[in-house]
């Protein structure tokens, strides 16, 4: 018998060239599941596939699926699978490590060398009717959680990374540099493990805006003044000290000296954002004299069931992040909308199952 290849799936073939295709339905091997996707969001990472064709030194050499913000509901398990069943909706966690190495050994899987992760050159994603992924990485959803929200929990578990990378705890006041998706969620989890005050900043105006609505407590406008001027804004509002967490989620060079010379004596500083500049300048002296300490997040680990939690107990709102919403047939168009920030959008989201 043919295989049934009703599977409408969005490749990216190459640099500014994206396509909608019918694939085959796969088969899950034995501890995976089969799933009819509900709901995937677009990345800045899908974006610089699209634009650059590569991102952080991955380049894409062949035609990939793209994809890695997914929700699904399962339709069918593989012999092994205990974990979920058919009729589960569950959030996708992308990364499927290799469980041997010696970071998998330590926890620390996100690092793992082996790990495959969808939409990352040469893993396909999932941005697609029908996919398969490992039930272990299948995280299920309680009855009060959409599938929109599902997909929201990969960029949800990068800023529990960040929080807990910082060991944001409760009482802290913690500087967050970027208003974008990921900043945006940086400010929810770090409010849910009970930051008292989060200041942000940007340089536009709207997106400011929706740090608030969103539960900042104060925004800076960066795009004029001196660092240090925005350095004494920021311990004004702080009532005359600096924090002791900064979570940079900009990825860029001038967000980086904020973050160190904003940051009090023995404090952290978790560079989230991955810029396009490989190599920065950075005042590292100013950091050492005050034993800043400064870590990087890549992806997270173990972050799924906590973002999960957040949101089901009502503590981190990401739906309303979501500002537009397309079907599958209409990736192409909100591929766009992304890309050209068409109606300045937050998360596009687009809907796999009509």
């Amino acid at each position: 018998m043919a295989p049934n290849t009703e599977n409408l799936t969005a490749v990216l073939m190459k640099k500014d060239d994206l396509r909608m295709e019918q694939r085959p339905i796969p088969e899950p091997k034995d501890d995976e599941v089969l799933l009819k996707m509900g709901c995937v969001g677009i990345c800045g990472s899908d974006i610089h596939y699209l634009v650059h064709g590569s991102c952080a030194g991955f380049v894409v050499k062949q035609p990939m699926v793209i994809g890695h913000e997914g929700s699904g509901t399962v339709a069918k398990v593989g012999k092994n699978v205990k974990n979920v069943k058919p009729g589960d909706r569950v959030a996708i966690e992308p990364g499927v490590p290799c469980r041997r190495c010696e970071f998998c050994v330590k926890g620390e899987y996100n690092l793992c060398p082996n790990i495959f992760f969808c939409a990352t050159p040469p893993d396909n994603g999932n941005l697609c009717q029908y996919y398969t992924h490992d039930a272990s990485f299948c995280h299920k959803l309680p009855d009060n959680m959409s599938l929109e929200e599902g997909a929201m929990m990969e960029p949800l578990s990068v800023g529990v990374h960040a929080c807990n990378q910082a060991n944001i705890k409760f009482g802290d006041n913690v500087l967050i540099t970027g208003c974008g998706p990921i900043g945006l969620v940086s400010l929810l989890a770090a409010k849910a493990m009970g930051a008292t005050k989060v200041i942000m900043t940007d340089i536009v105006e709207h997106r400011m805006q929706i740090a608030l609505k969103a539960g900042a407590d104060a925004v800076v406008d960066v795009s004029k003044g001196t660092i240090d001027d925005h350095t004494a804004q920021i311990k004004s509002i702080f009532g005359g000290e600096l924090p002791r967490a900064t979570l940079d989620c900009t990825g860029f060079e001038a967000s980086m000296r904020l973050a160190i010379n904003s940051t009090k004596p023995g404090g952290i500083i978790v560079l989230v954002g991955m810029g396009c500049s490989t190599d920065m300048k950075l005042p590292l002296t100013a950091a050492l004299s005050r034993e800043i300490t400064i870590k990087g997040v890549f992806r997270y680990r173990n972050c799924y069931p906590t973002a999960i939690a957040m949101v089901s107990s009502g503590k981190a709102n990401v739906k309303q992040f979501i500002t537009h919403n397309f079907n599958l047939d209409q990736s192409l168009e909100a591929f766009d909308t992304a890309r050209h920030g068409k109606g300045n959008p937050v998360k596009v989201m687009i809907h796999c199952s009509k």
